[in-house]
């Protein structure tokens, strides 16, 4: 007897495979089914059309991330595992360009999406929980999903060989700035990253404060 469950997630793969490696322009109900070694018609017993299952394959891949990322184990560093996170993000998108396209279309509501966000609001919350967050919770996650997705689309817009390699780090830092309440963690390099200025400040406690920031270190 034809187990439903395994066709239907021979066929999720064989997509998945194909997407990924030929883009959303080879995922057709013939293509899928050839490439996973049967009709056509059987396709249509799983999915109304290709849409669906583009989006049977949207959730499936991105499942399987958010799974992986939501299991990583939190480091003492709230703002490391946020970018962290962040890092993980831009691979994903840049290793899944024709999935990401679809997870990010407008309009488009994704379980797995969603599941992302999740995770990401956990990190957020974390952060406001030890004192680190300048603005609100929701803001800060809107700030960050939104700075993350077009970072990747901007990427992608981009041949590889022309994408400035600092890119996806500058927006991480630009965004870091401007939630925090203290330094982001330090770059990959290892350069500190400065001290952004608490939202509470006067213009003068700011002046005070760069000044103190682009003193030099004392000598001898």
């Amino acid at each position: 007897m034809v187990n439903r469950a395994e066709v239907r997630e021979k066929i999720v793969e064989t997509a998945a495979r194909l997407l990924h490696e030929r883009g959303a322009a080879a995922v057709t109900i013939r293509g899928v089914a050839q490439a996973a070694g049967l009709q056509p018609p059987a396709l249509y017993r799983f999915f109304e059309d290709k849409d669906a299952l583009l989006d049977a394959v949207a959730e499936h891949v991105f499942t399987t991330y958010v799974a992986e990322k939501s299991l990583d184990a939190a480091s003492a560093d709230p703002v490391a595992d946020l970018r962290a996170g962040w890092a993980a993000h831009i691979g994903f998108g840049l290793a899944n360009a024709a999935l990401f396209g679809l997870l990010v279309a407008p309009g488009r509501v994704s379980p797995a999406a969603e599941a992302g966000l999740a995770v990401l609001r956990a990190r957020i919350h974390r952060l406001a929980r030890t004192g680190r967050l300048a603005v609100p919770e929701s803001r800060a996650a809107g700030m960050v999903h939104a700075a993350g997705t077009g970072t990747v689309l901007t990427l992608l817009a981009t041949p590889p060989e022309s994408r400035d390699p600092g890119f996806a780090d500058a927006m991480f830092e630009a965004v870091a700035r401007q939630i925090l309440t203290g330094p982001p963690a330090a770059a990959p390099d290892g350069t500190p990253a400065a001290l952004p200025a608490p939202p509470t400040l006067t213009e003068a406690e700011r002046a005070l404060l760069a000044e103190w920031q682009n003193r030099p270190a004392p000598t001898g």
